[in-house]
């Protein structure tokens, strides 16, 4: 569950439940520990204030090293649907893969490169204001984030996937083969035993030292790194099994389409226990009026479907998410996950030429996987 607070660039910026447990256990983290032994002077109520800026800080300075990916997307023609800051930091959820792989490895190198740049700004204010007499609340602030900058870019070019060194391997792979999926293969591999090791690493920890905390969280974070490597994996199989192909390939052109004035019952009746479809456009006069869903019928209750209609269950042509037959079967993958949605309409104008669901594009996919002809290389 994730709220949006606005745009920046024109981006969605939305923050996620877990945002906010990691921002109480940071502030309780300096202010029970960190704060008290670093800087004895604070008092207690100043331990709080200072951890609680501290941590909004850190969360600010994510949301500019995410902000910095999606500035060189954006510059060269890569949407982004959204930034999301969440548990682990944050994610600018691209709408496309990059097709070049000098640009993956830039897109990818601006989030560590950023983290450093405020790691080294925060440590020269941290610097002068030690000389001059800062307060120690505001040197206790600038010298955390300085150092939690600094880590934070370390830690994202560790060379494993989600983390940005995972994408400046694969990039710099790719750009030795030729190949995307073979760089993705590889560089999962590494994410994989680098995971592996992680995960032994915490295991040793807990049992060793019965460190439970910090051995837990690195069992975690190797955790985190496979899940995060083997979807990236997937991810990049799928749109490589799509490369190539449009919707006008795979759309089903010969639809079953109802009337508005339908009711409801007629059309469960008819319908959807007779056929195996999943929507139906609705149509009148060679018009598409909307798009009526097992979901829309769902939503009348059982009294009602003898006497309302499909134009009052169904979804109205404004809110249909619609495509054109020339658009490619991978920007209809993206459209689906953007919009929680199992099909699109495939239109020229207000005229109805197909439809397209998550079904025709898993069969594409599975068919060209088993036929060996996903495996295509990007230039």
């Amino acid at each position: 569950m994730s709220v949006n607070i606005g745009r920046i660039l024109g981006i969605p910026i939305r923050i996620h439940w877990t945002l906010w447990l990691v921002f109480l256990l940071i502030a309780w983290s300096l202010a029970v520990g960190y704060l008290p032994a670093t800087y004895p002077r604070l008092s207690a109520t100043l331990d709080w204030i200072v951890g609680a800026v501290s941590a909004l800080l850190l969360f600010v300075s994510v949301l500019v090293h995410e902000l910095s990916h999606s500035y060189i997307a954006k510059k060269n023609g890569l949407p982004i649907a959204r930034i999301t800051l969440f548990f682990f930091g944050g994610v600018s959820e691209m709408t496309e893969e990059p097709r070049d792989a000098a640009l993956e490895v830039r897109m990818a190198a601006a989030g560590p490169l950023t983290s450093f740049a405020i790691a080294g700004l925060l440590g020269a204010i941290w610097y002068v204001g030690r000389l001059t007499g800062f307060p120690d609340a505001v040197i206790a602030v600038l010298g955390y984030n300085a150092l939690i900058n600094a880590a934070l870019g370390a830690f994202n070019l560790i060379p494993a996937f989600p983390l940005d060194g995972g994408r400046v391997l694969r990039g710099t792979l790719w750009q030795s083969s030729k190949n995307l999926l073979k760089a993705t293969r590889n560089a999962t591999r590494v994410s994989e035993i680098l995971s592996l090791i992680m995960i032994a690493a915490g295991l040793l920890l807990v049992v060793t030292t019965a460190d439970f905390v910090n051995g837990i969280w690195i069992i975690f974070l190797g955790w985190f790194i496979r899940s995060g490597a083997e979807t990236s994996l997937r991810q990049t199989q799928m749109t490589e099994a799509l490369h190539g192909v449009s919707v006008g390939n795979i759309m089903t052109r010969n639809l079953l389409t109802v009337t508005p004035d339908l009711t409801v019952q007629q059309l469960v009746n008819d319908y959807f226990l007779v056929h195996p479809h999943g929507g139906y456009p609705v149509v009148q006069n060679d018009k598409l009026q909307g798009v009526v869903t097992m979901g829309s019928v769902r939503s009348i209750p059982r009294e009602k479907r003898e006497f309302e209609t499909v134009a009052q269950a169904m979804v109205p042509y404004e809110r249909i998410v619609t495509i054109n037959s020339t658009a490619s079967a991978a920007e209809a993958m993206q459209k689906m996950a953007k919009n929680q949605i199992g099909r699109l309409v495939v239109t020229e104008g207000d005229r109805i030429l197909g439809i397209v669901t998550r079904g025709d594009l898993m069969k594409t996919i599975r068919t060209r996987q088993d036929l060996g002809v996903s495996d295509t290389t990007f230039r």
